[in-house]
Parts: structure tokens; C-alpha cells; sequence
């Protein structure tokens, strides 16, 4: 029988709407119950393309066993870290203090009077394994302190309300700003640059837009097209149907964690664009352009908006949509398999199947290449979409599709970002005109946030987004002039 979380619009609530697990959604009801009856929050954040997320469902809040132990001794809340950013971040903060990392899923116990975290993790196996607890044993061990130690938790809620505080308390300087610190950063970014393999850090390495918008913005150019150039050729760029995955579990950027975000795509097409725009480099206007294609063709719906993400997996399993067969590859392929599987140079993935880079020389038949593979991959099982729509997430798209529709004189991008941004200004905001922080079939809900509001400022008004606007002043209705209906709260 569904849960509480059958009522929710969130997808990812939604896929746990059948556990066994007593899940409520964030709010009255559940602080309420657990304050009465002195019961741990426990407060499991994720979201709908996460596969680890999607892992520790299947071991452990589909297990009934588990799900009656969790049911008598905590008050469960299920949360959507991308609709609920606040709770996550200081459930996140308090797990990398704790433990030293972090990452989703993300599991916090936390105080039902002070609403602190005392203890948090990440993944945890239905065994104990690797040195890892199973999820039973913390459960058990966090239910017998907090039936035997309560004192020692509330001094140590004491301590992480004192570290959260601190960072909350940070002020601006009152000093004026300098080229002194900006100039060391990009020093240090330039420093730590992987010559060998592009971008920065080992593994699992992240596709940095702002840090290669820094870096152009600054005349860096060979850093940042160095970055740009190795992630166009791995396997964290879509080779087929055209975006970026997440990131990639590899420091050469070829085996992609496959999950698809909208931010992610918003960001980097940007990214591409405007190294297009001081290079010339045609590699870069063709991905900048294949990611946008890619957006419009998959994550768009009727209204306008943006979806938010595809799943990292499909009929269960990681990446099964994107990867193929030696097998698979000929049979699409036919008597094009040889040039394609020279240019794409499949890397072993996982039960025999490849991911496909592009670090081969370009066939000249490589439009047709791509299109056999497309066509045959579209007979697959899909990755689950995402399908609500997050203001701030739609407002980095429409940045990005303004400005790759004024510099490459597309105008089916201008179109899609004007429409865009109809549907936010127009659909996601309440009675009173304030901005709203998502929208599922019809329903705008939940208060928007600081980058929700500082995105669609800066997508809407020109002037803000400096490189490729165009420079015209914001026009009367424009919410950062404060005319036309009320947009902020």
C-alpha cells in the first residue's frame, strides 16, 4: 500500500511512494510526531537520477525487515536535495564534518527538539562490508545512544550548531575588492590543471564550468580549451545524442557516472559558446550546439519549461542505455563499423559492453555515423526523466540559449528561450507574484531561493550576462528594476 509520499509531486519521493518504509515529506506532520514521542529524525536526502540512491532503495528501504526497524524507532522524512537545497546543505555540511566527505544518498539523524544533525552518512550496504557498517547496524547503534547517551548527543548537537553557526554568521568585507586574490586564484587553477588529461583533480573528476568561465573571462584560453577539448572527447560527452553526464568516475573523463542534469548542460554549452567565441575552435561551437539540440530534443516540455535530469540507469542498470556491444556496434553499423569504432574507440565498460569517446580522427561520414547509432538507441529501454521543472535550473538554460541564439543567429534557440522564460515569469510564481522553486504538471509550489532568483535575473536582463548579450539595457518589466509584477519576495 502507498505511503504519505504517494501525494507528493516530486519523482523522486515518488519512487518510494511503495516502500514499506513509514516516509514522510519534510514538514509539520513529521516534526510534529517525532517531538511528541521523542523519536531521531532520520532524514534521507537524494534525487530521482542518482544510482547509489537508487542502490540503497533496493537493499534496504524495500527490505521489510529493515523498514520495520527504521519505522519503530526514528520518524522517516524522504527529502529532494534539489527541492529542498536548504535542508541539504546543512545535513551535507554536517556529514562532511563528521565523516570527512560527502554525497548522495545522504542520511541524517538529527535531534527532534533542536533539529540539528548528530550523526550522518552516505551509502550504506544492507552487509557489512569493505569496512563499512550495514545500514542495520547504524540504525541500531544510533537508537541504542540516543535511548542511553542523550546527553552526549545533545552536547555534540551542541558543537555542529556552533560550526553550522559560524558559517551562517559570515559577512562580506568591508574592504575594497582587488586584483590581488583574483589573480592568485586563476594562478593556483592554472597550477592545478591536469596537463595530462585536462581539467583539475583525480577521480571522480567534475566537468567545472565556472572555473573554465573564470578562466576566459581572465584570457586563460589554453587552460580552459584544454579542459573543454579532453571532456568533448570522453565519454562523459554523450557521442551519440550529444550532452554531458555528471561527471566521470575516471581522472581521463571516460567512464561517465551516466546521469544527465540540466545545470550541468545549461552551463557548459555556455561554456563551449563563449570558448567558440575567442578561439574559433569549430569543435566548440558544434558541442556547444549538439548539447543545446540535445536539451530542446529531450528535456523540453510542451509549456516551455525544462526538465531536470535523466537517470543514471535504465531496466535497473547503470548506463545500459548509452553503452553497446561489440556486437550491437556491427549490427548498427553495418559496413561503417570499422572508420566509426576508429574514431569513437570503444573503452570497456562493464559485462562486456563500451563506452564510446571521440578521440580518433573524424570520419567524414560521421553525421551518418551518429545517426545509425541514434536511431538504434532510440529502440531501448529510456532513462527515467525527472520531469519537474526547478526555477533556477530553467533559468541557466534560458542564459544559455539567449546567448548561443544572438552569436550563432539561431533562431529556434531565441524562440526557446523567450518561450522559457514565459513559462517561468509566468507559471512558477504564487498569488502574490514571489517566485516559486518548482513546478510538476501544473502545480508551482515551495519558496524559491537565493539561485533561483540570481540566475533569472541574470538570464533575463541582458547586461547582466556580460560576453554574449547584447548589451542592451534592461527593459521596464525586467525584475531587477522593480516594475511590473512583484517578482521577489
Amino acid at each position: 500500500m502507498p505511503n504519505r509520499l504517494a501525494d507528493e509531486t516530486s519523482p523522486y519521493l515518488r519512487q518510494h511512494r511503495d516502500n514499506p518504509v513509514d516516509w514522510y515529506a519534510w514538514g509539520d506532520e513529521a516534526l510534529a510526531r517525532a517531538r511528541e514521542q521523542q523519536l531521531p529524525l532520520l532524514v534521507s536526502i537524494g534525487y530521482s537520477a542518482c544510482h547509489w540512491c537508487h542502490v540503497m532503495a533496493h537493499e534496504s528501504f524495500e527490505n521489510p525487515e529493515v523498514a520495520s526497524l527504521m519505522n519503530e524507532r526514528f520518524v522517516c522524512v524522504k527529502v529532494d536535495r534539489e527541492e529542498r537545497p536548504d535542508l541539504d546543505a546543512v545535513c551535507m555540511e554536517a556529514c562532511q564534518a563528521m565523516t570527512g566527505r560527502g554525497g548522495w544518498p545522504l542520511n541524517a539523524f538529527l535531534d527532534p527538539n533542536e533539529l540539528i544533525p548528530f550523526y550522518a552518512g552516505t551509502y550504506f550496504p544492507p552487509e557489512q562490508r569493505h569496512g563499512m557498517p550495514s545500514w542495520r547496524m547504524v540504525l541500531l547503534a544510533i537508537s541504542d545512544a540516543w535511548r542511553d547517551r542523550r546527553e552526549e548527543i545533545a552536547h555534540q548537537g551542541a558543537q555542529m550548531m556552533g560550526s553550522l553557526s559560524a558559517t551562517a554568521r559570515l559577512e562580506p568585507s568591508a574592504d575594497p575588492i582587488r586584483p590581488g586574490p583574483l589573480d592568485e586564484a586563476v594562478a593556483e587553477i592554472r597550477r592545478s590543471h591536469d596537463e595530462a588529461n585536462g581539467g583539475w583533480g583525480g577521480a571522480p573528476k567534475f566537468p567545472l564550468a565556472s572555473v573554465i568561465e573564470l578562466l576566459l573571462a581572465r584570457g586563460e584560453h589554453a587552460t580552459a580549451l584544454s579542459a573543454l577539448r579532453a571532456m568533448a572527447q570522453g565519454g562523459i560527452y554523450d557521442q551519440v545524442g550529444g550532452g554531458f553526464a555528471r561527471y566521470s568516475v575516471d581522472d581521463t573523463w571516460t567512464v561517465p557516472h551516466f546521469e544527465k542534469m540540466l545545470y550541468d548542460n545549461a552551463l557548459l554549452a555556455r561554456a563551449y559558446l563563449h570558448a567558440w567565441q575567442v578561439s574559433g575552435d569549430e569543435r566548440m561551437r558544434r558541442v556547444c550546439c549538439e548539447t543545446l539540440d540535445w536539451a530542446l530534443r529531450e528535456m523540453r516540455g510542451r509549456e516551455g519549461g525544462f526538465c531536470s535530469a535523466l537517470d543514471a540507469d535504465s531496466e535497473g542498470v547503470e548506463g545500459k542505455f548509452y553503452v553497446w556491444t561489440d556486437e550491437e556496434l556491427q549490427t548498427a553499423l553495418g559496413p561503417l563499423y570499422d572508420e566509426a569504432v576508429a574514431h569513437f574507440q570503444p573503452r570497456r565498460f562493464e559485462h562486456g559492453t563500451n563506452v564510446l569517446e571521440g578521440r580518433g580522427p573524424e570520419p567524414e561520414r560521421l553525421p551518418e555515423i551518429r545517426c545509425k547509432l541514434y536511431g538504434a538507441r532510440a529502440e531501448r529501454v529510456r532513462p527515467g526523466l525527472d520531469d519537474k521543472r526547478l526555477a533556477s535550473w530553467n533559468a541557466l538554460m534560458i542564459a544559455a540559449l539567449a546567448d548561443a541564439g544572438a552569436v550563432l543567429g539561431r533562431a529556434d534557440y531565441r524562440e526557446a528561450a523567450e518561450q522559457c522564460a514565459s513559462f517561468v515569469l509566468g507559471e512558477m510564481r504564487d498569488s502574490e507574484g514571489r517566485l516559486l522553486r518548482t513546478w510538476k504538471d501544473g502545480q508551482a509550489r515551495l519558496n524559491a531561493y537565493l539561485d533561483d532568483h540570481a540566475f533569472l535575473v541574470e538570464a533575463v536582463c541582458p547586461t547582466f550576462r556580460g560576453r554574449a548579450g547584447s548589451g542592451r539595457r534592461c527593459r521596464a518589466r525586467c525584475p531587477a528594476r522593480g516594475s511590473g509584477p512583484r517578482l521577489f519576495a
